[in-house]
């Protein structure tokens, strides 16, 4: 219930300034159900430029530090949904979800950190004793892509193994910190993964495969990563044999950099924002620093080593580098079910590729779309679950996928099965 002068159709975003943030925002302000959105951030200014794309009146900009709680408490009191799009989730979910809790007030994200995400789903009675739902992962990967998993699930009789594929492409220099601390933090170090029927930890980017990712080329070399898919799976596929997470950068000569990097901050031979400063300052267009060049360099040779690219491409992509070149943009998603169907061995799979000037553009533009849509599904929803919920345990597809069209994505360009 509303509290006192506070009206009961706002949906609060919290991080409104990100990237993926400001496209949710976007989607979600052109969707049907006249709610009002409620915007914050830590700087509010940067929300300007926002504002002016919105329909007038469509939206409100407020400041906000998520850690003060009273601050929190006070602004989410009687709100329809409060969606967190501040990041890392590592830090931010939990005061977040325990301020919802506390006000009774539905929550959403779209986190893709393992550890926060547990942590959610470990506050499953809270929930139900606050009579709200927790929704989990409502991004791209996680997200759509375990959508993605159930719809091609629903062409099988039995399921046996499950592979979930994520491929970004070049998006400098848009790309947000929080990105940039995710990625080094899921290049290196444990795995959580789906094995032979029960949880084991791998390490990350080491296991390979190739998927059809991309409509009309080559298989693409993804590599297993930590990722929130391979941990919440086995609760609606308990009977999966192996569940996993891969994904890739392009070009590949990201992939070997960013993985000695991750392994640089693990060994301590440099520190967490160092490696994550170098980073941004090469996706921004400065030129890096000669130890965090030094310390990429030696992973992306080690990658040609393994054969996992070629001399070639890491000299086109060294040459190019130090003159900011940006590469043509390749990017999509793809969940490939192995089961039977009839009693005969069979395969399903759903991809989504990422076309250029459509909605679905880029990593940011899929995540942010893809929450708004998950958005929409909740509020539509409203009142008919409470508990922590990952989205496989509660976004049918088809609805998920018509959630989608009303925040602007054609029909024909969500998903496709792979035959």
């Amino acid at each position: 219930m509303a509290g006192k002068g506070q009206k009961p159709n706002r949906v609060i975003v919290i991080g409104a300034a990100g990237e993926m943030s400001r496209i949710a925002v976007e989607r979600l302000a052109i969707a049907p159900g006249g709610w009002e959105l409620v915007l914050t951030d830590i700087r509010p200014e940067n929300l300007e430029p926002l504002t002016r794309k919105l329909p007038v009146g469509k939206a409100t900009v407020q400041r906000l530090d998520l850690f003060d709680g009273t601050a929190l408490r006070s602004l989410i009191d009687g709100a329809a949904l409060v969606l967190l799009g501040a990041g890392p989730y590592i830090r931010t979910s939990s005061p977040v979800i325990e301020a919802c809790l506390d006000a009774k007030v539905p929550y959403l994200d779209f986190d893709d950190d393992v550890e926060s995400t547990e942590h959610a789903l470990s506050l499953d009675q809270k929930a139900k004793a606050a009579g709200i739902p927790i929704y989990l992962g409502c991004g791209a990967s996680p997200g759509l892509t375990n959508v993605m998993t159930v719809d091609a699930a629903n062409d099988l009789d039995t399921v046996d193994l499950i592979d979930v594929g994520w491929f970004i492409g070049d998006e400098r220099p848009n790309v947000g910190r929080a990105v940039l601390e995710h990625l080094l933090h899921i290049s290196a170090g444990d795995c959580i993964t789906w094995e032979n029927g029960r949880r084991v930890v791998h390490e990350g980017f080491v296991e390979t495969d190739r998927f059809p990712i991309l409509r009309g080329e080559p298989d693409i070399l993804l590599y297993e990563t930590a990722h929130p898919e391979p941990v919440t799976l086995p609760r609606r596929f308990p009977e999966a044999r192996r569940i996993r997470c891969l994904g890739g950068l392009d070009p590949a000569a990201l992939n070997g950099a960013v993985r000695n990097l991750g392994l640089a901050v693990q060994h301590g031979r440099v520190s967490a924002k160092e490696a994550v400063d170098f980073v941004e300052d090469i996706a921004t267009g400065g030129r890096g620093t000669a130890n965090g060049w030094r310390i990429a360099l030696r992973g992306m040779i080690s990658q040609v080593r393994r054969d996992e690219n070629s001399v070639g491409a890491l000299a086109k992509f060294l040459a190019t580098a130090t003159v900011g070149h940006v590469y043509p943009y390749r990017g999509g998603f793809l969940a490939r079910v192995y089961g039977t169907k009839d009693g005969k061995p069979a395969v399903s799979t759903r991809r989504t590729a990422l076309r250029t000037g459509r909605v679905f553009n880029n990593m940011g533009g899929v995540t942010g779309t893809a929450a708004a849509a998950f958005a929409v599904l909740a509020l539509e929803e409203a009142g008919a679950r409470v508990g922590a919920f990952a989205p496989e345990d509660w976004a049918d597809p088809a609805a998920f996928y018509r959630a989608l069209e009303q925040v602007g994505v054609p029909r024909h360009e969500i998903v496709e099965t792979v035959v």
